[in-house]
């Protein structure tokens, strides 16, 4: 059961039209190490995963879909002004042609989203490692998309989404910690 603030995680401000910016950035939107694909693997881990973490893949998997509508609002703000012209120039007439400016689950290269990006092994500690390499993926892309503007407050949007990746990652790896010592203490008696 989730309880829904209408109001961004965080909040996202953009401070000018950058078409070409918004077709980089759905990449987190997207694609294989986007938020929807985090989301979704987190969540539906939860159900081949010991008690003792269960609580942690639930609060990160929502937190994933937090920072997923966050992508959403700055890719609408990047482009709710552009032109015709200006989205074909960025690469994204192809996506006007099918979606006009709405938002849609595709990578930087328009690539739709696919269920295949989503890990679940179900052994605990493969699939945790499994998580920690996607916060790094994660935490590695908002680096680069922060390098490729000039647009000093959406790199704060994208320097917020890049520290909670680095907490996820964390997070993960003490679970890590956690399911190890539990397995060998199991062992020893």
């Amino acid at each position: 059961m989730w309880i829904y603030e209408k109001k961004l995680q965080y909040p996202v401000r953009v401070s000018k039209c950058d078409p070409q910016m918004a077709k980089w950035l759905i990449e987190q939107y997207g694609g294989a190490d986007g938020e929807l694909s985090a989301a979704l693997r987190y969540l539906n881990q939860r159900y081949s995963i010991p008690d003792k973490v269960i609580g942690l893949l639930t609060d990160i998997g929502t937190e994933e879909f937090a920072h997923l509508e966050m992508i959403a609002t700055m890719v609408y703000k990047l482009t709710k002004d552009a032109t015709v012209e200006q989205l074909k120039a960025a690469g994204l007439g192809d996506h006007y042609v099918n979606h006009d400016r709405a938002v849609y689950y595709n990578n930087a290269s328009g690539v739709p989203w696919t269920a295949a990006y989503i890990a679940a092994k179900g052994d605990p500690i493969a699939d945790l490692y499994e998580d920690i390499a996607a916060e790094e993926k994660a935490r590695a892309t908002y680096q680069w998309l922060i390098d490729m503007t000039d647009d000093v407050d959406l790199q704060d949007g994208l320097k917020f989404l890049r520290e909670r990746e680095i907490v996820h990652s964390l997070r993960f790896r003490e679970a890590v910690e956690i399911l190890k010592a539990e397995q060998g203490a199991k062992k020893v008696f």
